[in-house]
């Protein structure tokens, strides 16, 4: 957690522990609390405090904005995501088909996980509800050209949520500039904690609620709210989202140096998702621009490591002090090569080669030099 956000929240966790639903003096202080967060919230997205919804993560978000969309607006019963989302979106949308009947139609995606314009207009129809792609991915850094995707969707009159928790503290996530109807995103990642999250809901769109129950949240999400960790939220997002800029011009290029490095002491290594050149024509760009621009997160690289297991070598690269990731967290401890690398075309057998690295923010240039000679000397002991 960021020491600023850890603080922020520390009086809602001790003495303001009130309830913000009650009318006593200690829940009109802990709702006070609750409301200054959702503008935090609000001004990074761009929109209404009243369109931001508190959740308990980025799942949650998912569920509530692909479940409670589709059902409040049932315009149709065909729902498009891409096979390389995130399992919170790809069961989100089974359980719509499992349970409600809905058609599912997965847009195909290039070599890199690039979700082309031509490819989503193909699975579009006069029926579609609601279309779900990732802002970035988060197992191989590839970020969508949400702006173009979204404006294809709604010539249909589908509704776009876009999945931005990976992309959260690294892109810009004016709601207005990527013209989505939802956004997802989840505290963790940028330094709020585990267990919040925060998902806009544009307007006022009908929403079928995944919990029931009081109707806090403006009736979209029963539950006595987490104060503590939506403050914490707003405190490490406003922060964050100052600082985003200048740490992504200042990461970027040593991710760049630490791919083309990895590449070349290791030739067996194979990137995964955009290339760094064409994430790199970003720099040059606008924030708005690049918002819209199909890239590479700047502080995320990923390979596969053919005729090695990946998981060995992560066990060599933890023996060395360096903590990394083979796929999504969320899928750690299976046997199944990534549904995301088997999306783009990659074999399984190379895909369950596959190991990635998200620099976080006190990640320097001169660490990431070191990585790259440790991920070549792991590399070679599991190959030995």
């Amino acid at each position: 957690m960021r020491r600023e956000a850890l603080e922020a929240m520390w009086p809602y966790l001790t003495g303001e522990f009130g309830n913000p639903s009650s009318q006593h003096s200690l829940g009109e202080r802990a709702a006070a609390g609750l409301r200054e967060a959702r503008r935090s919230v609000a001004g990074v997205l761009g929109c209404r405090a009243s369109e931001v919804t508190f959740t308990s993560g980025g799942t949650e978000g998912a569920n509530l904005a692909i479940k409670g969309l589709a059902l409040a607006n049932p315009r149709g019963r065909h729902v498009v995501t891409a096979g390389i989302e995130h399992e919170a979106v790809l069961a989100s949308v089974d359980y719509l088909a499992r349970v409600h009947g809905f058609e599912v139609s997965l847009v195909p995606v290039t070599e890199a996980g690039v979700v082309a314009p031509e490819a989503l207009r193909e699975v579009l129809r006069a029926d579609t509800t609601l279309v779900s792609i990732a802002l970035a991915n988060n197992e191989i850094g590839t970020v969508q050209d949400i702006r173009a995707l979204a404006g294809l969707a709604h010539e249909v009159g589908a509704l776009v949520h876009t999945d931005a928790v990976q992309a959260a503290g690294w892109l810009d996530l004016d709601v207005s500039a990527l013209g989505v109807d939802a956004l997802s995103i989840s505290g963790h990642k940028v330094g709020a904690g585990k267990g919040i999250g925060a998902v806009f809901l544009r307007g006022r769109l009908a929403v079928e609620p995944v919990l029931h129950g009081g109707g806090q949240e403006r009736e979209r999400r029963s539950g006595t709210e987490n104060v503590a960790g939506a403050v914490a939220l707003g405190v490490a997002l406003a922060r964050v989202e100052s600082e985003r800029a200048e740490r992504a011009a200042g990461l970027g290029p040593a991710m760049a140096a630490f791919t083309a490095e990895i590449l070349e002491q290791v030739p067996t290594a194979q990137l995964t998702g955009v290339p760094p050149a064409r994430a790199g024509s970003q720099q040059g760009a606008s924030q708005r621009e690049a918002t819209s621009a199909v890239g590479r997160l700047p502080n995320h690289a990923s390979f596969c490591f053919p005729g090695v297991s990946g998981e060995a070598v992560l066990l060599e690269l933890e023996r060395r002090g360096v903590i990394s990731s083979s796929g999504s967290a969320c899928a750690a401890g299976s046997d199944e090569a990534s549904h995301v690398l088997l999306a783009c075309g990659i074999e399984a057998e190379v895909a369950q080669t596959s190991v990635r690295f998200t620099a976080g923010q006190d990640v320097t240039p001169a660490e990431l030099e070191q990585v790259a000679a440790l991920v070549a000397e792991a590399v070679a002991a599991v190959g030995s």
